[in-house]
């Protein structure tokens, strides 16, 4: 039998899906499967999944086999207590290169020292020579594939990179550290500090005071992770003080980013309205297939949650 998938997220994901996922279905293998916005929930094979109003309670969906998630982040859905199906996050190439885009962007402009050049005076010769990529610092926490990939960027450019992961890691160029005892030398490595952890119960807030007090004096930060990883009073003050030069923050707690909130005005902050990383759906709708097939053949899913750990 062929199988059934719906498709539960916003409507304005539906058009670029409704063409690519059929197509990525047909080139996996999957012969007549149905792609529909609305089901029996008895009927349903698989669901492709993004939170939205209309679907809050999967205890229905009896016969689901899996719940493929558009996001990277899960935080929003694992923890829901009708998810009783597997859950797999997206891990795709299109998410993982707009990731490293952005962060390489961003760690070259703290490095180039090229706001400088953007904002400051138009009628002033200040020359300032920057380090080379060698003899620049930066650390990365966080080492899942977004973490990864960037970390490999910035360590192929010849940045000397520092790595932190909940779990040892082994990763080609970069000095990885694991654990909470390694936390403190992570940040006292970090010139630019990146951040790339999921949304946890031990990462909320992991940038606090004391560990923003970590980092060297003048260091420069770039959040496209979470927005609950930074302590925005922490952080404020830090800016304020200068012992923090300037953080670029793609994501936060509130979502937009409320009118009047202090980091629009801030003279030391950037912000971008969580574009660091998008979900592609040509590149997506492939793992999704993936997936899928591998359902139906009765094989492992890929990049299937762990509910423990949250991701």
């Amino acid at each position: 039998m062929s199988p059934t998938v719906l498709f539960s997220a916003p409507d304005r994901l539906w058009p670029a899906y409704a063409t690519a996922l059929p197509a990525a279905l047909a080139r996996a293998g999957i012969a007549g499967a149905r792609l529909t916005r609305e089901a029996a929930p008895d009927t349903v094979d698989y669901i492709v999944y993004a939170p939205n109003d209309a679907l809050r309670d999967f205890t229905p969906f009896t016969r689901t086999k899996a719940v493929l998630s558009l996001w990277a982040g899960v935080e929003k859905i694992a923890a829901d207590p009708t998810l009783t199906q597997p859950l797999c996050r997206m891990v795709e190439p299109g998410l993982a290169l707009g990731m490293r885009d952005y962060v390489v962007g961003h760690v070259m402009r703290y490095h180039l020292g090229t706001d400088r050049y953007v904002a400051g005076p138009r009628d002033t010769w200040e020359r300032v020579v920057p380090p080379l990529a060698r003899d620049r610092k930066v650390t990365v926490l966080g080492l899942g594939e977004l973490g990864a990939t960037c970390a490999a960027a910035l360590a192929g450019l010849g940045f000397r990179v520092t790595g932190w992961s909940r779990r040892p890691k082994d990763l080609p160029g970069i000095a990885c550290l694991a654990g909470p005892d390694a936390l403190s030398a992570a940040l006292g490595a970090a010139e630019i500090l990146v951040l790339l952890l999921p949304d946890t119960s031990p990462t909320r807030s992991i940038l606090n005071a004391d560990r923003l007090a970590a980092l060297p004096q003048g260091a420069c930060l770039v959040n496209p992770g979470r927005g609950t990883l930074v302590d925005d009073d922490a952080l404020l003050a830090a800016l304020d003080s200068g012992h923090v030069a300037h953080a670029t923050l793609d994501v936060f707690r509130t979502e937009p980013l409320p009118p009047g909130h202090r980091y629009w005005s801030h003279p030391r902050v950037t912000v971008t309205p969580h574009v660091a990383a998008d979900t592609r759906p040509d590149t997506a709708s492939d793992v999704i297939a993936e997936n899928i097939r591998r359902g139906e053949a009765g094989e492992p899913f890929l990049h299937l949650v762990d509910r423990a750990a949250g991701y």
